[in-house]
């Protein structure tokens, strides 16, 4: 198996308030999809936004459970000015600060904020390597 994570699909409560934030707020490009679902194309790998039960019956699990999912969802940036300015975009658009950003204790600048859907995501900095286009490239 080739390591790669190709898609994340959220369960959400509340799908059109989810496809506005990510849409409109955030500006990921939609791509067409059937109205039960949605999906953002980004680089490199896609989001999927489909209704929480739904996504629970098909993966044959309960729906049930709040709070901390055990994971967070990362979006690394260039620079810790771009933390700020990402961070500030995802609050105009909905999300609810968990974390203001600032230095951490491994080298970098980071915080968290959560979707309407209650999904956990860091914006992050780290000096040590960038994943992600470079300046040069279009």
């Amino acid at each position: 198996m080739k390591p790669r994570i190709s898609m994340i699909t959220l369960g959400v409560r509340d799908l059109p308030a989810a496809v506005q934030f990510y849409e409109q707020g955030l500006g990921f490009p939609r791509m067409e999809s059937p109205s039960e679902v949605a999906f953002f194309t980004l680089n490199g790998t896609w989001l999927g936004l489909y209704g929480r039960e739904a996504l629970a019956e098909d993966a044959t699990v309960p729906s049930q459970g709040e709070g901390f999912e055990g994971f967070a969802i990362a979006h690394n940036v260039q620079s810790e000015k771009e933390v700020d300015q990402v961070m500030a975009q995802a609050l105009q658009a909905g999300a609810t600060l968990v974390k203001k950003p600032q230095k951490v204790f491994w080298g970098g600048y980071s915080g968290y904020f959560k979707d309407p859907g209650g999904h956990l995501w860091e914006v992050a900095h780290n000096p040590f390597f960038w994943i992600g286009p470079s300046d040069e490239e279009p």
